[in-house]
């Protein structure tokens, strides 16, 4: 049986096969950009997860997995060569009454508190004298970074002949003055300040390179309006460059301090912690108990200690600044 159709119908019946073929590629190219957009998503994540894992199973391996190993040693009495006996909290009470820990912490909160200040006042002194495009300021940026990259043992070297009371190059400058030096490394009143100028040196290159970065941020727009405002150069560096730098003065400020709390290389080659134990720090204390003594489980909660302290002072810096910040 045969169906009869007017060419009207036929052309209306051919219009909506069109439309049909017309609406479904749209369709089906949404569908399949979908599922493109889904699998690269995937792919991107699992790739991911691949750069990942490495850095991971070291972080976990040197320094999440060690963590753990010196908390349960800090809670026992361990001496390497025997076996580990749990002691509980019995070495942080002891820290309490021990004094050398007090001369030891004394020592290190005052190499801080002249530490911190002098290495943030010259590397952002510094940064500013060399924030320029001059061929002599790039030499100068090298010249400066030279001794963050060389070995404490040579930078002690040139500083004990440099600090030595007799032939020493400070002393001597120091006649010419007509002033008789001190003998830095053998007075117990000295010693520390000796060893804050050595750490001074050898370590304001690279927090002058992160004062530089920061400077280079600040817009010269800034600069430009408060010179035309009448503003000298002081108070341009107080009322522009300094707020707009605060971010970099915190980071640089935080590292400084946790520098100066983990201060050891310094006293260990120059001093030995002498005289008069006038230059203990911390984390010497820490080694002698640790490696002298053979008190891991001691030394071990005195890492803890130190922890705690640096995060304490970490965040009474945080807060300051941020309070500064929203002043």
């Amino acid at each position: 049986m045969s169906v009869v159709t007017t060419p009207e119908e036929q052309a209306v019946v051919a219009g909506e096969a069109d439309d049909a073929l017309d609406a479904t590629p749209p369709r089906r190219r949404r569908t399949e950009r979908g599922s493109g957009v889904s699998a690269t998503r995937k792919q991107q994540t699992r790739a991911a997860w691949v750069f990942l894992a490495l850095p991971g199973a070291l972080f976990l391996l040197f320094t999440a997995l060690p963590v753990v190993i010196a908390a349960v040693v800090s809670l026992s009495d361990y001496a390497v060569i025997g076996p580990l006996t749990w002691t509980g909290f019995d070495n942080y009470v002891d820290i309490a009454s021990d004094p050398f820990f007090w001369i030891a912490l004394r020592n290190t909160v005052l190499y801080t508190v002249l530490y911190v200040p002098l290495g943030l006042v010259i590397a952002m002194a510094t940064a500013l004298l060399l924030n320029r495009s001059a061929r002599s300021a790039r030499v100068f940026r090298t010249l400066f970074y030279i001794p963050v990259v060389s070995s404490t043992v040579a930078t002690a070297t040139i500083w004990y002949w440099v600090l030595d009371p007799q032939h020493g190059l400070l002393n001597e400058a120091l006649s010419w003055f007509g002033i008789n030096g001190p003998a830095w490394l053998y007075d117990s009143h000295w010693a520390m300040t000796a060893i804050v100028m050595m750490s001074v040196w050898a370590g304001f290159g690279g927090n002058m390179m992160i004062f530089l970065g920061g400077l280079q941020g600040v817009s010269p727009d800034l600069r430009e309006a408060a010179r035309l405002d009448g503003a000298n150069a002081w108070q341009v560096f107080r009322y522009v460059v300094v707020p707009s730098v605060r971010r970099t003065t915190f980071l640089v400020s935080t590292l400084l301090i946790i520098n100066a709390f983990q201060v050891f290389d310094q006293a260990y080659v120059l001093t030995k912690g002498g005289p008069g134990n006038s230059t203990v720090t911390i984390v010497y204390y820490i080694y002698d108990r640790g490696f002298g003594s053979l008190q891991m489980g001691y030394a071990s909660a005195l890492s803890f200690i130190l922890f705690v302290i640096i995060l304490a002072f970490s965040l009474v810096n945080a807060r300051l600044t941020n309070r500064d910040t929203d002043r």
